[in-house]
């Protein structure tokens, strides 16, 4: 899950995501794709401003 209310748009994420599973929406705000998402918690581990929480795999 991310946090728009924290999103810098940096693009970090979107970067470091293995699976290409974070895009941005239309403001510019990273999106995760939960179909895509695979759990790996790089986003969450390289978000300069703690935008993301990945919930529990399930």
């Amino acid at each position: 899950m991310v946090d728009k209310s924290k999103c810098i748009s940096c693009g970090t994420c979107v970067a470091i995501c293995p699976v290409g599973a974070i895009s941005f929406d239309k403001d510019g705000k990273a999106v995760i794709d939960k179909n895509k998402c695979i759990h790996c918690g790089a986003c969450q581990a390289s978000c300069p401003v703690e935008a993301i929480k990945l919930d529990s795999k399930k």
